[in-house]
């Protein structure tokens, strides 16, 4: 079964907890601190692999863990980090958060994506070793790793799309120019899911093709698999729009014609502007007289057209140069670039609530609401930091630590980020 969109839920591994222990050697009096740091928890990586066509893999199993990192030990031995988690998706995936539908990763090469990332470890007792605090008696646990519920959508990856009403001849025309091996029959539907084929054209010169299965009036809306169906066009550089000239089956092909580029622009407006050519098909099963009527009304919209015959391929070669010819004028395919986590409302953030601890001087603040904030916060830029500074006092944040008792200079410790305390 063809699937090509699935929900699943991936949790990078957490961070291994740093160790608090002290040198014990024979005849060496007060050894130290020696906590080991925790290892980084897994990362959950999305990877392409060729052999897949679609997510039906994740129809059965819908929740994907990383492991947690190793605790740190004593002797200043840190835990082993944990192996990062792989994901095969088929090429083509894209990966978005489900609930924003916020772009993660688009898996459109043979490249690996660190989609969530894995917890840092804390630090052991060794890190808060100072002059003045020679037996630390505490240490930092491992971060947790980021979560996520996602969505995956399979857009195939192709040069050109063919379009078109069941049974105009798309799944024939790509059974001829290309290796593929479409399923051709004379009823409607019989192509029930996307065929590829790579069309070669010389030595150092081929294209993919891509055979969408048949659309009818009301697809942009999701009727029948309109949706399922139409979401691979996206990528496309140039759609291939194949009419029945013949109305074999008693359709106007000018009205096909206006139907199918109406449901394109109703899904998504820029498929209405992508570059198009128009083939008609089945020109033996009329005569002259309406092929040439039906050039001239393509013609006079501003679209090269193509009369063909692609069970017996004749006429396909003119075709397939004038394909080859506009594509090498066009931009390449689509890939999607992975969106930033756009920074929270601060009216959020007013009066959280926050746990703050003291030991030896330093001031741990926590809050799951306070990790949150911090994965979105560019440390190395001062906007954000005022950003992030501003929600550190609208929050309650800074009370709590004066309430702590805190004094200008002390050490704040918030997850893997520590600073000194200013007014």
């Amino acid at each position: 079964m063809f699937v090509d969109i699935a929900k699943i839920h991936i949790k990078a591994g957490d961070g291994g907890d740093g160790a608090v222990t002290f040198h014990r050697e024979k005849y060496v009096a007060s050894g130290g601190p020696d906590g080991g740091d925790g290892g980084r928890g897994g990362n959950i990586v999305f990877l392409a692999d060729t052999n897949l066509s679609t997510l039906a893999d994740f129809r059965y199993k819908r929740k994907y863990a990383a492991k947690k990192g190793e605790n740190g030990r004593g002797g200043r031995c840190n835990g082993k980090k944990a192996d990062d988690l792989i994901i095969r998706v088929p090429m083509g995936t894209l990966v978005k958060e489900a609930e924003t539908g916020r772009i993660l990763a688009d898996i459109s090469d043979d490249q690996p994506v660190i989609v969530a990332k894995g917890g840092k470890g804390g630090w052991g007792n060794t890190h808060f070793a100072t002059p003045t605090r020679q037996t630390p008696r505490f240490a930092k646990p491992g971060l947790p790793g980021e979560e996520y519920d996602v969505q995956l959508e399979l857009k195939l990856l192709a040069d050109v799309g063919i379009v078109g009403f069941p049974n105009v001849g798309k799944s024939t025309l790509i059974s001829v120019v290309s290796e593929a091996k479409p399923v051709i029959a004379n009823y409607h539907f019989t192509t029930i899911t996307p065929v590829l084929g790579v069309v070669r054209m010389g030595e150092e010169s081929s294209f993919v093709m891509a055979d969408i299965p048949g659309l009818i009036e009301g697809a942009g809306d999701g009727l029948g698999l309109g949706h399922q169906f139409l979401r691979h066009v996206e990528r496309c550089r140039l759609l291939v729009h194949m009419v029945d000239v013949s109305g074999s089956e008693g359709r106007d092909p000018k009205q096909d014609f206006e139907t199918i580029n109406r449901e394109l622009k109703k899904f998504n407006p820029a498929l209405a502007g992508l570059p198009m050519i128009v083939a008609g098909n089945k020109c033996d099963l009329t005569d002259d007289e309406t092929v040439e009527n039906f050039r001239r009304y393509i013609e006079a919209q501003g679209y090269r057209f193509f009369p063909i015959m692609a069970a017996i391929a004749y006429e396909t070669q003119p075709l397939l140069n004038e394909i080859r010819e506009q594509l090498s004028k066009l931009p390449p395919i689509t890939r999607y670039e992975a969106e930033p986590a756009p920074l929270p409302d601060e009216s959020e953030f007013t009066k959280q609530e926050v746990h703050v601890e003291v030991h030896d001087g330093v001031y741990f603040v926590e809050g799951e609401w306070l990790l949150r904030v911090m994965r979105t916060i560019n440390f190395d830029d001062s906007e954000s930091l005022q950003y992030f500074q501003r929600v550190l006092i609208g929050s309650g944040v800074i009370d709590a630590l004066k309430a702590a008792g805190i004094q200008e200079g002390d050490t704040v410790s918030m997850y893997d980020v520590e600073f000194d305390f200013v007014e």
